[in-house]
């Protein structure tokens, strides 16, 4: 075998990465954190060497959360596209680290920017894919009342990703708080229907129902276990995937 040769055979040639705003804010409560960022760019780079096809979804909620700001007395829809604004920063960051790899990335935002981002189109983001550039889909689906998550599941299915990696603070999904509760269970495996009725809260219900109604399956893993999104791609790791029966 050469040298350069990948012994690893990922599970998954394309799939959609989502993080929270929060992710990349690290311990210091808001903002953005850049030795965080560049971890976790890091950990999206291990990926891409292997060849697999990446696309990306982060949240905004380390900027501006629209559902605290409605609750604070904001009009919602203001409230939203705040927040999906808050987004566009998160994803012209995490592209800065990328690129500082030597990552070839590619914004694409649902609110055209054109000095600072791409329009998404559909072809041609599926062609960056096939090009090998990680594309960070930015502003939600470019509707009020949509989350993040939904916005995930619903590009997910466009790009015709195989999986989406849903990266977060514990090691999937458990039956109660991890955090509070030391007797928590974690799950190997959840259907749909499992997550939507014992309010398991992976994502919001409508990405939930997306995910199922389209057969996609949704991995739920650490993001701050080192190498651990490499990890599962190789078939290793803990995490709890979401999928039908």
């Amino acid at each position: 075998m050469p040298d350069d040769a990948n012994p690893e055979q990922p599970a998954f040639k394309r799939v959609l990465l989502k993080i929270s705003g929060e992710a990349l804010m690290g311990d210091q409560g808001f903002g953005l954190h850049p030795p965080t960022v560049e971890r976790i760019a890091q950990e999206v780079k291990s990926v891409h060497d292997l060849g697999v096809e990446i696309c990306m979804v982060i949240g905004g909620g380390n900027i501006f959360r629209g559902l605290q700001g409605s609750a604070q007395g904001m009009e919602r829809t203001t409230a939203d596209y705040m927040g999906m604004l808050a987004t566009v920063m998160n994803a012209l960051a995490m592209q800065s680290a990328l690129e500082g790899l030597g990552v070839y990335t590619r914004v694409i935002s649902a609110i055209p920017m054109d000095q600072v981002c791409e329009p998404y189109i559909r072809r041609r983001a599926v062609r960056h894919l096939e090009k090998k550039r990680v594309c960070i889909f930015a502003a939600g689906t470019g509707n009020p009342y949509f989350t993040t998550d939904t916005a995930a599941t619903l590009r997910a299915n466009e790009m015709s990703c195989e999986a989406i990696f849903k990266g977060t603070k514990v090691d999937g999904v458990y039956d109660k708080d991890p955090v509070k509760f030391p007797d928590a269970k974690r799950y190997d495996k959840v259907t749909y229907d499992e997550v939507l009725a014992q309010h398991l809260g992976v994502m919001d219900a409508s990405a939930i129902a997306l995910a199922r109604d389209n057969n996609l399956p949704i991995i739920v893993f650490s993001l701050d276990e080192p190498g651990g999104f490499r990890g599962i791609l190789a078939g290793e790791g803990t995490y709890t995937k979401v999928a039908a029966k």
